[in-house]
């Protein structure tokens, strides 16, 4: 079993990924910022600490097998704040929660650039593509960026979803979605038995 430290640990990705590790025996640190009133179970340590900050990951990242971030790009830590404390901490992996904005719905054209893509959900898809763009820039930590679908959010744990790479997701009525749940799964076995080395995918319906 593996020790792995989870950023955003206190948040609907981040939790349920934490949920799915302990089930299957993983040591979880959980990170967050603010940790107070967080849930304390057997396998889980709670830290506090700042994401965006490398001198602040790196003691608590050291002695690690994987690092995970759920924290969402607009309020986290970019990049190379990520991949240096990684690197300075000794852990070999990096495993990101993506989102789907930087995912392809024709060739050279992305989600995010779509005229129905919401305004709203705008500077958090290009903090994530900027995300990616830099970790494929990185050629010595192995790292994985795993994309949800277009829809993201809790629901079932079914186990039944499909892997993809680059492109969107949809199911045979059109619809791009993955519960968090379902998700945390795919993480999960990426964790357990990598496959994606330095690159992104993604799952769905």
């Amino acid at each position: 079993m593996s020790k792995i430290a989870i950023l955003g640990v206190t948040g609907r990705a981040g939790s349920r990924i934490a949920n799915e590790l302990l089930q299957r025996g993983h040591t979880i640190t959980g990170v967050a910022r603010k940790i107070e009133g967080a849930e304390t179970r057997p396998g889980l340590t709670l830290k506090s600490a700042d994401s965006t900050s490398v001198d602040a990951l790196v003691p608590v990242l050291r002695g690690h097998d994987a690092v995970i971030s759920a924290t969402r790009f607009a309020d986290g830590a970019d990049a190379a704040t990520l991949v240096a404390a990684a690197k300075q901490a000794g852990v070999p992996r990096l495993l990101v929660v993506g989102g789907a904005g930087s995912l392809a719905v024709a060739p050279g054209k992305a989600l995010l650039d779509t005229p129905e893509f919401p305004d709203a959900y705008k500077p958090e898809a290009q903090a994530g593509s900027a995300m990616l763009q830099a970790l494929r820039a990185e050629k010595e930590l192995d790292w994985t960026f795993l994309s949800p679908s277009a829809l993201f959010a809790p629901g079932e744990r079914t186990g039944r979803f499909r892997v993809g790479g680059d492109s969107l997701l949809s199911d045979t009525s059109g619809k791009s979605w993955i519960s968090m749940e379902d998700y945390a799964i795919a993480l999960a076995d990426e964790v357990e038995a990598p496959k994606n080395f330095r690159k992104r995918f993604t799952v769905g319906y």
